[in-house]
């Protein structure tokens, strides 16, 4: 097993913040590690940032198109990497869209100011240190928050710290003042607050090299950013003696340790410069000179965008495909419920148009049962007056009736009379008060008739009686099943107990 190769190595990558250790296969190359990375964190906008590894005097950032092991990288296990800011955007506000993104760039800036890298002077040191003790404990309480609890923190660069005369005391009641005013303000925000003072410092985003205009001793600083390179002397790291911007810059080309930057106006002079590393001119070229670096990260960028664009399209899309197959659904349901209801009032005007010739005929037939009862009526008036008159009648032919027969009784006692005497038997005169048999079989035949006459009478009127209750009785019934519609019912059961209570008493 000894002479075989390992299949793996093991990295040991430090962020601002945290400290991974990953195994990585031989053949891996700068960019499998960098996006294992990237995917552990959950950044996204990856290209601001490099891995960067410390190799003798110097440092180098990893190329992501070249294998590790093939790289400059320290020989130890774990290789250390330093997961880092590469690039730093001129409006953090607008291009620093992750808080993760954010908040790496917050924890870098603020070592580089704290180291001195950045330089700031007292009194925004003082502000940016408010921003950071807002971002760490919050809101300012004075019940939680007494004095001295700022006292581990480290808050102000050294230099600063130096060039008063005032105790940690006095710098932390300063700090207190300012942090005391950013109430309600997130950590993000707070983060963000600190980045935007940041971003307007000179030396903001700056990578510094030292290097020589010629081979003899005239020693400068090349500094490197987002707009381009700049030549500083030592002792001024503020304002650039002078400055080449990318858009300015047709040629960068080193070979051994010169180095020479060719303007795009072909009128000016091309400026040439010494380093005594050669690993200092190939480490500002290909990470800082050609413009293709940076667009190449810009093309990334937009890559990404457009993929999460196309992304969201694609789920709006779905979205409105189901929002139009549920609104035809809907359309569908609606459409259904008109023809349900359009079926519904066609039968509803139906049902009116019937209960309306309903209506008519049960008022029709309320006019001819009001006329039969007014008949009824006069017809029963009609035979209690004959009824009347014949009782009159008949008391009339009785009384008649009792005189015959008075007088027939004091004629037969006359008769009776007369024979009993000695006088011969002569027949007694005729008189208005002497009847026969056969007046008197007359009288009662006659008396009979009429009986029966009123009883044929009375019997023909029993039968329109019933009749007249059978017809209302088909009308109550007829009444109930239309229930609701009129009040009709009571007003002909109050008419048929009254005319039934008249009939009964006649």
């Amino acid at each position: 097993f000894s002479g075989k190769q390992p299949k793996t190595f093991k990295v040991k990558v430090s962020t601002m913040d945290a400290e991974m250790e990953f195994s990585c296969e031989v053949k891996w190359k700068g960019k499998d590690l960098f996006d294992l990375v990237c995917r552990t964190i959950g950044l996204r906008e990856t290209w601001f940032f490099g891995l960067r590894y410390t190799v003798k005097d110097t440092y180098a950032w990893l190329k992501p198109d070249k294998q590790v092991l093939d790289q400059e990288v320290p020989k130890d296990s774990p290789i250390t990497f330093h997961f880092l800011a590469k690039f730093f955007p001129e409006k953090v506000e607008d291009e620093l869209v992750q808080e993760i993104t954010q908040h790496l760039f917050f924890l870098q800036v603020k070592k580089q100011i704290l180291d001195e890298e950045i330089f700031c002077s007292p009194e925004a040191s003082v502000l940016l240190a408010s921003y950071a003790v807002q971002a760490k404990y919050g809101d300012y309480d004075p019940n939680f928050h007494k004095p001295g609890f700022l006292a581990q923190d480290e808050l102000l660069p050294k230099r600063v710290l130096m060039q008063y005369q005032m105790t940690p005391d006095m710098w932390e009641e300063k700090i207190t003042a300012w942090y005391a005013e950013h109430r309600n303000i997130t950590r993000d925000e707070a983060e963000m607050e600190y980045l935007k003072i940041a971003q307007d410092l000179e030396m903001y985003g700056v990578s510094y090299f030292s290097i020589t205009q010629n081979k003899r001793d005239t020693e400068l600083l090349l500094g490197v950013d987002a707009q381009g390179l700049h030549i500083y002397s030592p002792n001024n790291k503020l304002s650039p003696n002078k400055s080449f911007p990318w858009s300015g810059i047709r040629n960068i080309s080193y070979s051994e340790k010169e180095f020479t930057i060719k303007p795009l106006d072909k009128k000016k002079e091309v400026f040439k410069f010494y380093s005594s590393q050669l690993r200092v001119n190939k480490l500002v070229s290909p990470n800082h000179c050609p413009e293709a670096e940076r667009a190449k990260e810009d093309m990334e960028r937009r890559l990404f965008q457009l993929q999460d664009e196309a992304r969201m399209a694609n789920e709006a899309l779905l979205r409105s495909e189901e929002t139009a197959d549920l609104l035809a659904e809907k359309a569908q349901i609606a459409e259904e419920e008109a023809k349900l209801l359009a079926h519904k009032a066609a039968e509803a005007e139906q049902e009116r148009q019937r209960l309306e010739v309903t209506a008519l005929k049960t008022k029709e037939e309320k006019r001819l049962m009001e006329q039969k009862m007014r008949e009824a009526e006069q017809l029963a008036v009609k035979l209690v007056e004959q009824s009347e008159r014949r009782l009159k009648e008949a008391d009339h032919l009785k009384q008649d009736l009792n005189e015959a027969k008075d007088a027939e009784r004091r004629a037969k006692q006359k008769l009776l009379e007369i024979t009993k005497t000695t006088y011969p038997v002569i027949p007694p005169p005729p008189t208005e008060m002497d009847f026969k048999d056969s007046d008197m079989k007359r009288l009662s035949m006659e008396i009979e008739r009429e009986r029966l006459e009123y009883m044929e009478k009375s019997k023909h009127l029993q039968d329109q009686l019933k009749e007249l209750k059978s017809e209302i009785e088909s009308l109550k019934l007829e009444e109930q099943q239309q229930a609701g519609l009129y009040s009709l019912r009571s007003y002909r059961n109050s008419a048929y107990m009254a005319q039934m209570a008249f009939y009964e008493e006649v």
